[in-house]
């Protein structure tokens, strides 16, 4: 990245254009493995520089992949035919399963959609930014907006990454399954959306590291990878997302509805870990399974350093503060230290079940703080009773 002393020479409108540039590119030069890079690139290009996501329209991503068909329609993986009779048993109907007649006021202190130290305020304050009750208020609600705006957009990708796979997965017990996490997506897309749209009344832009990630499992043209970006990486972090702002809120419509989320995200994870674990472990080459590995780190600590909320700052924050400083507020604030923690205790465990966590990478993973989650559940261990079991424990509490 640029110079910051550089940067605060340039005029401020230039600096506005610059300075996420060279963000983006300094994310890039941070993948070390060229095979990595060479899958991430274009897709980094295309969200971070080209803002591909933010240009108000529907995006078109070219797909890349074979669909694999099976006509003779075997039981080939019988612990994934237990996942698809689970699901078809699970499903519910976000239309009548949610009381929507609930009001939503997401700046009412009495029913805390967040806590209200979740946000960095002290922080903001001490960078020189004065800020009465309501304008505090309103930063939080724009904040659990933005959060759950991410969501949204994640969903959408996992809806098509869902689609891609049902037609791509090697196994025909996992395209039956596949085919109920479609529908388990739709139903997210839905609700989020009517959340934001009718509660909240209002949506951010996907956040440009989600876009890079979704660009690049989209146009990625093997299944497998589709698999450990979307199941694993994707709807891993998601399941702690989800779990850590379940234990947050207060406000019951919200906390009934990714309750149910929840519930659908343990069985597409552990889908990805049925599908992943045999495949990575004995029917890849060791370059193979390396190229996988340093991709999932890559982009484990992209987006634990990149998912900044820029889209906040661009409303509310530019131009009384800096992006440096706005990087320190995002890194002080105490819930999104949470929502990081959790995401990654979520993550690290799977990473472990399907082979991708071996004594090559694991020093990279210690020298980041990662390793303290290595001996954590994995999703074979967190069914969609566990699971919501071991949501009782307040993460604030959670070392």
């Amino acid at each position: 990245m640029l110079n910051e002393k550089l940067l605060e020479i340039l005029p401020a409108p230039v600096r506005k254009k610059i300075e996420p540039v060279a963000e983006a590119i300094g994310v890039l030069t941070e993948v070390k493995n060229p095979k990595v890079l060479a899958s991430l690139a274009p897709a980094g290009v295309r969200g971070m520089i080209l803002q591909k996501g933010k240009q108000g329209g529907p995006t078109k991503i070219p797909a890349r992949h074979d669909a694999l068909f099976d006509w003779e329609y075997p039981h080939d993986q019988p612990a994934m035919q237990k996942l698809y009779e689970r699901a078809k048993k699970l499903q519910w109907n976000g239309s009548t399963d949610l009381d929507w007649k609930i009001d939503v006021d997401p700046e009412n202190p009495e029913v805390p959609i967040i806590p209200k130290d979740f946000l960095g305020i002290d922080k903001i304050q001490e960078l020189g930014v004065p800020m009465t009750p309501k304008e505090i208020q309103k930063a939080q609600s724009d904040t659990v907006t933005w959060m759950l705006s991410q969501f949204l957009h994640g969903e959408q990708g996992a809806l098509f990454a869902a689609a891609q796979v049902t037609e791509s997965v090697q196994f025909f017990d996992g395209k039956m399954y596949g085919a109920t996490q479609v529908m388990d997506e739709a139903r997210h897309v839905e609700v989020f959306h009517r959340y934001l749209d009718t509660k909240l009344n209002k949506l951010y832009d996907i956040n440009d590291n989600l876009f890079v990630i979704i660009d690049a499992l989209m146009t990625d043209s093997r299944w497998d990878m589709k698999f450990l970006g979307m199941q694993i990486m994707v709807e891993g972090l998601a399941l702690g997302a989800f779990g850590t702002l379940y234990k947050m809120t207060r406000e019951p419509l919200l906390r009934e509805m990714l309750k149910r989320v929840i519930q659908d995200e343990a069985r597409h994870v552990h889908y990805g870990v049925l599908a992943l674990r045999e495949h990575f472990t004995k029917y890849l080459t060791e370059s193979e399974r390396r190229e996988r590995e340093d991709w999932a780190f890559e982009v484990a600590i992209l987006m634990r350093n990149r998912f900044l909320a820029y889209e906040i700052y661009e409303e509310s924050f530019e131009g009384v503060l800096t992006r440096a400083q706005w990087r320190e507020v995002i890194n002080a604030s105490p819930g999104l230290e949470i929502f990081r923690r959790e995401m990654f205790r979520r993550l690290v465990p799977n990473l472990r079940e399907i082979g991708l966590l071996s004594d090559r990478i694991k020093p990279h993973y210690e020298r980041v703080g990662l390793m303290k989650y290595f001996e954590g559940k994995s999703a074979k261990d967190l069914d969609e009773h566990t699971i919501v079991t071991d949501l009782s424990e307040d993460p604030r509490r959670a070392a």
